[in-house]
């Protein structure tokens, strides 16, 4: 019976080779299509006895380098996949919606102790026109600080632009029924379109509520009905009494927009035009 390893193939009539290049070996290995109910596990002589390696010593150092091969070429492919690029735009997205806002703070709480009138108002402010208030009335360094505040929260404005327009590309039906800047966070949270595309609806219908989740676990606080999904519109504009249904109905053909995304890479007007009636008909109060 022939038995097929990553050096060579062994029968009843011996050994064949299959060379000692580690790369094709890494190639071989990943054909590789054998059961375990059939697969008969053998010593490294076999391999000596086949000439591919001399000594355990050299058996060792190849069969490190055909699984470093390997671990480098699912590197490569995972780098290649067409949502790598978006998570890590969410992610640097996160990162600056943090640093922004706490500069924002920092910037305020500092303008407040030369401007002690401003303390009462400067928080009910938008964020744009109390940094421009802060620039124009501060000197030295808060002035220049205040300034570069306001470039970063430019920068990050952009990002957001461009997150959402990625999304479209890479997550079409998903970004068609949440938009592309809520899809993009549902993708970095779950940890990449493969993940997405494999989890249930009720997973996803809580995704980004982990607290809450661990808090009901534990506590026994009531459990969360949503998650990131609540910063769209459908959700947090939904009568109250109804807000959990429309979460259940968006979560699950969120389901299988993800699925959608991930085998076929395209929209399917079909889909969603059943699916934007179905959570239209979940808001709709009995």
């Amino acid at each position: 019976m022939l038995q097929r390893y990553w050096f060579g193939d062994v029968d009843e009539e011996g050994c064949r080779a299959a060379g000692t290049d580690p790369a094709a070996l890494a190639e071989r290995a990943v054909a590789l299509r054998t059961g375990m109910d059939s697969f008969v596990p053998i010593d490294w002589e076999v391999a000596r006895d086949c000439g591919v390696v001399r000594t355990r010593e050299e058996y060792v150092a190849l069969l490190r380098s055909v699984c470093t091969a390997l671990a480098r070429g699912k590197i490569v492919r995972s780098y290649q996949g067409r949502d790598v690029e978006l998570l890590q735009m969410v992610r640097m997205l996160d990162e600056l919606d943090n640093v922004v806002n706490l500069l924002q703070e920092r910037a305020a709480e500092w303008y407040q102790v030369t401007n002690p009138s401003f303390s009462r108002k400067y928080r009910s402010l938008p964020a744009k026109k109390m940094l421009g208030i802060i620039r124009k009335g501060a000197r030295g360094g808060l002035s220049d600080i205040s300034g570069e505040i306001e470039r970063l929260a430019g920068a990050r404005s952009r990002l957001m632009r461009e997150v959402s327009a990625r999304a479209d590309e890479v997550l079409p039906n998903t970004s068609a029924l949440i938009g592309g800047l809520v899809a993009a966070r549902l993708l970095s949270r779950a940890g990449g379109l493969a993940a997405l595309a494999k989890m249930p609806g009720s997973t996803i219908q809580v995704l980004g509520s982990e607290r809450a989740l661990f808090s009901h676990l534990r506590g026994g606080t009531p459990p969360p009905k949503h998650g990131i999904i609540f910063q769209h519109r459908r959700v947090h504009n939904a009568p109250k009494e109804v807000r959990g249904r429309v979460a259940r109905v968006l979560a699950a053909k969120l389901a299988i927009a993800a699925r959608l995304d991930y085998f076929r890479g395209e929209a399917v007007p079909e889909f969603l035009n059943e699916a934007q009636a179905r959570i239209d008909g979940a808001g709709v109060a009995a």
